[in-house]
């Protein structure tokens, strides 16, 4: 699949770089120097996955990232100069997907794009094509449609929350520290702060409110069989 990546980045030395190594790749790549021209891509031709910088000129990142995830789960890279923790929490706050701070590998880049689209991609099951769901009580996901109902209404997800989700559901009762979080959903290069975990469960408890997703003191979470947690 020719995938269409917009990136926003009003860094000419960026955007060079960046452009030519997706396009390196074989991505189809719409660039845009200011968010307002980039709503203006979404409206017409949506990306997708975006590279979205923070600082820029006019709408700034946080609230391009806001509107975009008002309607749609599509991936979301966060590049910014900012490295500090806040800054990272609220941008994965808002639906960022990861968060790459500046100077970075353009080759880090391009793995973790690929790593986002292989998880967010539907699987199919190659020996007959069944739909392979996973059932816990109130909760139906269905894996190859990367869909989640709880109490049989369908909630959108953002690609890691739905890594989460699957992963906690095929581990029910049983405790997991933010270390093992992070390397199970976002992967053992990522060098983010733990705290990613913690805004992750927080976005899946507002969407799900009456999931048993518990806090572990001292040490992390787990989702708990709901006949046990009612």
């Amino acid at each position: 699949m020719n995938y269409h990546i917009g990136v926003v980045e009003d860094d000419p030395n960026i955007q060079n770089i960046v452009m030519a190594y997706l396009k390196k790749e074989g991505f189809e790549v719409t660039l845009s120097d200011s968010a307002e021209k980039a709503w203006e891509v979404w409206e017409n031709r949506k990306p997708d996955m975006w590279i979205l910088d923070i600082m820029l000129p006019g709408m700034d990142g946080y609230e391009f990232c806001k509107k975009i995830r008002n309607e749609s789960e599509v991936p979301i890279i966060i590049i910014s100069a900012k490295d500090e923790e806040i800054d990272k929490i609220l941008g994965l706050e808002l639906g960022g997907d990861d968060y790459l701070t500046k100077p970075f590998s353009p080759r880090e880049l391009i793995a973790r794009i690929k790593r986002l689209f292989k998880r967010s991609a539907p699987r199919i099951d190659a020996e007959n094509g069944d739909k392979e769901i996973i059932k816990t009580h109130h909760l139906e996901i269905y894996i190859e449609e990367r869909r989640i109902f709880y109490k049989g209404k369908e909630f959108d997800v953002t690609t890691k929350e739905f890594d989460m989700l699957l992963f906690f559901t095929q581990n029910i009762n049983r405790a997991f520290s933010r270390e093992d979080l992070l390397v199970r959903v976002w992967g053992d290069d990522y060098f983010g702060s733990d705290r990613a975990v913690d805004d992750l469960v927080k976005r899946l408890r507002k969407k799900l409110p009456d999931l048993p997703l518990e806090t572990v003191w001292g040490y992390g979470y787990r989702l708990r069989d709901e006949e046990e947690a009612e």
